[in-house]
């Protein structure tokens, strides 16, 4: 009792009791546990990433924060318990928490273990640290809800067949300068969480427009110096199709460090902007006039784990196509498995207002090279060693591990089962006869339910737990639509329409 006394945070030894921490790892907890010293940190936020993919924090001193590299953290269970609107959207004292995982009955705290690999000082804060944690219960199990143990999952399943997975992230969102006296007018009409503001100062538009971009150059600046300290410079930054709307891309990065680094830039993007009296917001189709929807477009390849070399390549610059038969499979693959792993990519009511005919964004099961109109677009030429696939279905919102994962092991299926795609798409992929993608959430969320092959590789457990929180999600949407229907507004078309529930469920959350 005297030493968890002196320790304060966590259970003594918890990392090394359960064995949670190979050799060289601990080498890197010592020597983050020194740059916390050296550079004299006042605080140092652990942060583990819930289902939505969205970082939930404890602010720690720096002792605390030292003493949880060994101890773990003791942290709140009741995260899993919360839908994308704050609600326990379960019984939250039944057995098993209500979702079936015996660990959860109570409401328990879970224990969070930080990563040193992922430390990093905030430049936007004074004197503070970062670092993503991994869950586990009391008893050193890893939590089966933890989407990042999830994607190291199938990132070990990768490694055995001798690959490493690559991905380059392509990112849009929007930001907005809030109008004076948002947020009191949004609490005087009794919203909570508020609306977004009815007049803003809408930054940048017009597509590519060199002028427009100069306009938000100072934010971009703000951006761009601040993820460059963290370690993650853009690639690019760019003005979309609508007002406010921005696309980041980042060099592509390997395994766990492209979902954790989503992770970060997401949440330094709102944060940064918060500081500056703006607002980011990653909902993919804010319901504001001349709007466009945003989409996460994922580049993704395979490089063997002896030597690097990119898998996706082709050897020979003359003659055949731009991606080797490892990568043709991959593709197979993620057609394969393209409408169950829907809601991996698109977890949100508001996600599937971005497919429709002639958007840009997909809207049936299609791959094609340099197409934009495809699910899958595959970028390279034959003996291009750069030729890699993007996925095109996500939304800025989608939880990065769930995103990431869902393709490893759908692409890495089509890879083992020698799978091989249908002809590509040469020219209008709206207008072949191919399965479309769900309409909505819930057509989503059926296809997964029923789906053999993500409940082999994710669990049944997660499955389960996934499809019962989604489902209770789109269960108060459509009570939403009842009540428009009930006050005489339907709506003619709610898979067009963004509704005012929609707003007050995503656009500050994501």
């Amino acid at each position: 009792m005297s030493d968890r006394l002196h320790a304060g945070v966590g259970q003594p030894g918890f990392v090394t009791r359960h064995e949670l921490r190979p050799p060289a790892e601990a080498a890197r907890a010592q020597h983050v546990s020194a740059q916390i010293r050296d550079l004299d940190l006042r605080t140092i936020r652990l942060v583990v990433v819930d289902q939505h993919g969205q970082p939930r924090a404890k602010a720690l001193s720096p002792e605390a924060a030292i003493e949880a590299l060994s101890n773990g953290l003791d942290f709140s269970g009741a995260i899993y318990s919360m839908d994308s609107g704050n609600n326990v959207f379960v019984p939250p004292f039944a057995a098993g928490g209500g979702f079936g995982i015996s660990e959860f009955t109570g409401f328990p705290d879970v224990v969070v273990v930080p990563d040193p690999a992922t430390f990093r000082i905030l430049p936007w804060a004074d004197r503070t640290g970062w670092m993503l944690c991994d869950a586990y219960f009391g008893n050193g199990q890893p939590v089966p809800l933890d989407t990042r143990g999830l994607l190291k999952r199938q990132l070990a399943a990768l490694a055995d067949k001798g690959h490493d997975f690559v991905a380059g992230l392509e990112i849009e969102f929007h930001i907005f300068a809030l109008a004076p006296g948002y947020r009191r007018a949004a609490q005087d009409a009794g919203f909570s969480p508020p609306p977004p503001p009815v007049s803003v100062l809408q930054l940048g538009y017009q597509y590519l427009s060199e002028v427009r971009l100069d306009s938000v150059a100072d934010t971009l600046e703000a951006l761009r110096d601040a993820l460059t300290a963290l370690g993650l410079p853009p690639r690019s930054m760019e003005d979309e199709w609508g007002p406010g709307q921005i696309e980041f891309s980042f060099a592509p990065m390997t395994g766990l460090a492209a979902a954790d680094n989503a992770v970060l830039f997401r949440s330094a993007v709102k944060q940064i902007c918060q500081r500056r009296g703006l607002l980011a917001t990653f909902m993919c189709r804010p319901a504001l006039a001349n709007s466009f929807p945003s989409g996460w477009h994922l580049h993704q390849s395979l490089a063997d784990r002896d030597g690097g070399k990119n898998a996706f390549a082709t050897e020979e610059p003359d003659g055949g196509g731009a991606l080797s038969e490892l990568g043709l499979g991959y593709v197979a693959g993620l057609l394969e498995h393209a409408i169950p792993a829907l809601p991996f990519a698109a977890p949100t009511v508001n996600g599937y207002k971005r497919y429709r005919p002639y958007s840009f964004a997909p809207d049936r099961v299609t791959w094609g090279v340099e197409n934009r109109g495809v699910l899958v677009r595959v970028q390279g030429s034959p003996g291009d060693t750069g030729s890699h696939v993007e996925m095109r279905s996500g939304e800025p919102a989608a939880n990065p591990y769930l995103y990431m994962a869902s393709n490893i092991a759908a692409g890495l299926d089509g890879i083992t089962r020698g799978l091989t795609p249908p002809a590509p798409v040469e020219a209008d992929p709206y207008s072949v006869d191919v399965p479309r993608l769900p309409a909505s959430l819930a057509e989503a969320v059926d296809a997964l339910e029923g789906d053999s092959f993500y409940r082999k590789a994710f669990g049944d457990t997660f499955i389960d737990y996934l499809v019962l929180l989604k489902r209770a999600e789109y269960k108060r949407y459509e009570k939403h639509l009842a009540e428009l229907a009930g006050a005489g507004s339907p709506l003619a078309d709610p898979h067009a329409t963004v509704t005012d529930w929609e707003t007050r469920e995503y656009f500050e959350f994501y």
